[in-house]
């Protein structure tokens, strides 16, 4: 007579593909897409010009990797990135406690912001490069403006889905105001500060991307718009690589701290 499987073996069954499963799955795609694109290049049915094979563009990159080009551009672009993204995310969460628990801070500064976030960033380059010149002040504050609102509503969100029992509990333990911020608000809203963040970062990029291509004299955008008017278009696309790791990289970190703190949360994987 066959024994019943064990709790542990239930338990892994359940547990579905494992990590490199998922991970081998993943690349089916982008793996796929790249082989189809070496073969149509190499038979001619792509230009070089505009769309350079893919081995191509694997060897500006290693060229680019060996005379140092590429790391002394992106230690300048990701200092740029994760400057705006701390100015601007975290004026973001400020302002966003603030104005999730005051009434009186929503009326006085919602308005004003909201009307800010309408304006498009393009819009406001001409500004920032006539107040603040080409220099760096204007390329972090524009990347700033971008991080600063998923930040600011996604907190905003998360403060006001709070159920009101808890602070009326808490206002029965005789919790201060930064006690009842630290045990119940951050807590609370912890899921959408997360997801703030992962969208405040990837903004971050998208605006360095914009600070770069407009007015700039290094960085990765900078070796893109400069390769571009040499007609190097592999180097362009090592530029649209670099950027896409670097948010990839970056989103990926942030999920595995999202994972650490919600580690209480029960959610669904599909």
């Amino acid at each position: 007579m066959s024994s019943l499987p064990s709790g542990e073996a239930v338990q892994t069954r359940r547990a579905g593909p494992g990590k490199w499963s998922l991970l081998g799955l993943g690349l089916i795609v982008p793996v796929s897409v790249l082989v189809l694109w070496q073969i149509l290049g190499q038979q001619g049915y792509i230009s070089e010009l505009l769309f350079p094979a893919p081995l191509t563009i694997a060897d500006a990159l290693v060229t680019l990797a060996q005379t140092g080009d590429l790391w002394s551009n992106f230690r300048i672009s990701a200092i740029r990135a994760l400057t705006g993204f701390a100015l601007g995310g975290g004026l973001g969460l400020l302002l966003g406690i603030l104005v999730g628990l005051f009434s009186r801070m929503e009326k006085l500064l919602d308005p004003t912001l909201q009307m800010i976030r309408m304006v498009p960033s393009l819009a406001v380059v001409p500004l920032f490069i006539l107040w603040f010149g080409i220099g760096e002040e204007s390329k972090i504050l524009l990347i700033a403006k971008g991080a600063f609102f998923p930040l600011y509503i996604n907190t905003y969100l998360g403060i006001r889905n709070v159920d009101n029992k808890f602070f009326e509990v808490t206002r029965v333990l005789g919790y201060s105001r930064s006690k009842q911020i630290r045990k119940l608000v951050i807590p609370a809203a912890l899921p959408n500060i997360l997801l703030g963040t992962r969208l405040s970062i990837g903004l971050s990029w998208l605006g360095l991307v914009v600070a770069e291509l407009i007015a700039s004299t290094s960085g990765i955008g900078y070796m893109m718009s400069d390769a571009r008017q040499f007609a190097d278009t592999p180097v362009v696309f090592v530029g649209i690589l670099i950027f896409a790791a670097a948010g990839l990289t970056t989103d990926y970190i942030i999920r595995l701290i999202e994972r650490r703190l919600l580690v209480w949360k029960d959610q669904y994987r599909g």
